[in-house]
């Protein structure tokens, strides 16, 4: 393919077509045009609800339903972080897209610091695959803040907030690695090597953010004290993330490199990574669940969740991985395999978590039992929102925006292509 020079990289010719028509964009564009009827939906209901009219507040406009009711037309109670239901599914997504995405980068330069040269190869791709998670995540959290979050959020900023504290991060973090991918493009290794140490932080600082900012959700309910007196709950969301972001570098080694010299090779190294951190993450499992809360994992073990936790975390994500990859094999379909059942198992995991999270929502701060909402409401030690259908949409339109953004990165600059490390 015909190139042209700019700054020293060299970008793809390509025809308006062949950029934003190719097989894969008119893929994300379904995926994301999912995700618009999903935020039409979701709007719909926020902002645009008939429950309060013109009519009902002119006959009895002190009357308290009425009050309650142009409440909930204004704010709405689809996908939103509350006292009732802190978590919703837009946070599952977010977190496990944030989390996985910097996992990804994070490994990547890890591998490049200890000179994996089969991963430096690669290291652009994975990368970008990396990159178009943590987009996918902030295209999320962005659609569960609404409108009205986003306006006030710039005109009466509040820097202790949750976005607050994100933005300066990644402001800083995404054009850092922007500027690795930049580096390795241009060849210049040696510059992308001494980057790496610098995204290695801050991918750990990603993940240190937004485990403070998660906690500040949390502290909406009584099981706050699993962030505050289990600080090992943060080594969860890294090492589970590890998990995941392998698989998603398997399923795209198997997708980019399968025709490739190199391949079998690249797949070991994904191999050895999924046993090592999944063997890691078991440990941990046993470990958390011998001194974590016990009404929180009792709800886990043997509430609701049980038969998702055994059955779609447990076994996708921990038992059947550790033994598809526990010996070397030549046949890389066990290690796609694996990957592929790590990411299910993961995103399982995280919504076992996520949801779990609404254990206890009512406070019990006085020690007498667990409060009511309002009069004639039952008090309840667990809150369970099933998934609107507009966040469903929105959720699995945010994989329309990880191929989006990765194809428009490979049309132009060809970051599948395996690169010279010298």
């Amino acid at each position: 393919m015909k190139t042209f020079e700019f700054a020293s990289l060299d970008i793809n010719k390509v025809t308006f077509a062949g950029l934003f028509f190719n097989k894969v964009m008119v893929l994300a564009y379904v995926f994301l045009v999912l995700a618009f009827v999903g935020i039409f939906e979701i709007y719909e209901i926020r902002y645009f609800s008939e429950a309060a009219n013109a009519h009902a507040a002119g006959l009895d406009p002190t009357n308290p339903a009425l009050v309650d009711a142009m409440r909930l037309a204004v704010f709405g109670t689809v996908g939103e972080v509350s006292r009732e239901v802190p978590w919703t599914l837009f946070i599952a997504n977010y977190m496990y897209m944030i989390y996985t995405g910097s996992g990804v980068i994070f490994l990547v330069a890890l591998a490049e610091l200890m000179n994996f040269k089969l991963v430096e190869k690669a290291a652009a791709g994975f990368l970008v695959v990396g990159l178009s998670m943590v987009f996918a995540g902030l295209f999320t959290i962005a659609v569960d803040m609404n409108m009205l979050n986003l306006h006030w959020m710039f005109l009466d900023p509040n820097m202790g907030a949750g976005m607050w504290m994100m933005l300066p991060l990644y402001f800083t973090y995404i054009p850092f690695v922007l500027f690795e991918i930049y580096l390795i493009l241009t060849k210049k290794r040696e510059l992308a090597k001494r980057l790496a140490l610098p995204i290695l932080i801050m991918s750990i600082g990603v993940d240190l953010v937004e485990y403070y900012i998660q906690a500040k959700l949390f502290s909406m309910n009584t099981a706050r004290h699993l962030w505050t007196e289990f600080p090992l709950l943060m080594f969860y969301f890294i090492i589970s993330a590890f998990v995941s972001s392998l698989g998603i570098m398997g399923v795209y080694s198997y997708l980019v490199h399968r025709n490739k010299p190199e391949y079998k090779q690249l797949m070991d190294l994904v191999r050895r990574g999924i046993l090592f951190f999944v063997f890691v993450l078991g440990l941990y499992e046993v470990i958390a669940y011998m001194v974590v809360d016990k009404d929180w994992a009792f709800l886990i073990l043997f509430g609701p969740f049980k038969y998702l936790y055994f059955f779609g975390y447990i076994l996708l994500a921990l038992v059947l991985p550790f033994f598809l990859t526990f010996r070397p094999t030549n046949s890389p379909w066990k290690i796609v395999l694996a990957s592929v059942f790590t990411i299910v198992g993961g995103y399982a995991g995280r919504y076992l978590f996520v949801y779990g999270g609404n254990a206890n929502p009512m406070t019990n701060r006085f020690g007498m039992g667990y409060e009511k909402y309002d009069v004639y409401e039952i008090a309840s030690t667990f809150n369970y929102a099933h998934p609107h259908l507009g966040e469903v949409f929105i959720v699995i339109g945010s994989i329309g925006v990880i191929l989006a953004v990765y194809k428009l990165f490979d049309a132009l600059f060809s970051v599948t292509s395996l690169r010279d490390t010298h």
